[in-house]
């Protein structure tokens, strides 16, 4: 299936718009550092990888990620879905656990710990949805 994002370019603002949003969120964010779980992501339909860590004792940002495998440290999981998989998530119309099931999501490493952080990330799905349709209409699901 075709990615409904307009490019690959296009994916990355609004995935590195929607994990600004994470990690400034006064909750989320410390949340999401505390809980301290490097994942890797790889967007196979727009030939993107995303690695993404808690902020460091000398870094400002609650998260840190970087387009790219040259890292220096080790995600815990791994997690390969199509950019429509991603827009449907973070929308709040995809159930994680059922997408595993049908494949529409390939899992390695520790799945447990990333799906203890679903309901920390919960509250990001209106305020996505709100970005959506103020600045891509075009991906509402």
């Amino acid at each position: 299936m075709a990615s409904p994002f307009s490019s690959a370019r296009e994916f990355r603002d609004v995935m590195d718009r929607v994990f600004t949003l994470m990690s400034e969120d006064p909750e989320m964010g410390p949340r999401l550092r505390d809980a301290d779980v490097p994942q890797r992501f790889e967007f196979e339909d727009v030939d993107l990888v995303m690695n993404i860590r808690a902020g460091q004792r000398d870094e400002q940002a609650n998260l840190h990620w970087e387009w790219t495998d040259e890292i220096d440290w080790s995600p815990r999981v791994r997690m390969t879905m199509s950019s429509e998989t991603a827009n449907r998530y973070f929308q709040g119309r995809e159930n994680v656990p059922l997408a595993i099931a049908r494949r529409r999501i390939k899992t390695g490493g520790d799945i447990k710990a990333a799906l203890e952080l679903i309901p920390i990330t919960r509250p990001i799905f209106a305020r996505y949805r709100e970005l959506v349709e103020a600045d891509f209409p075009h991906l509402k699901v």
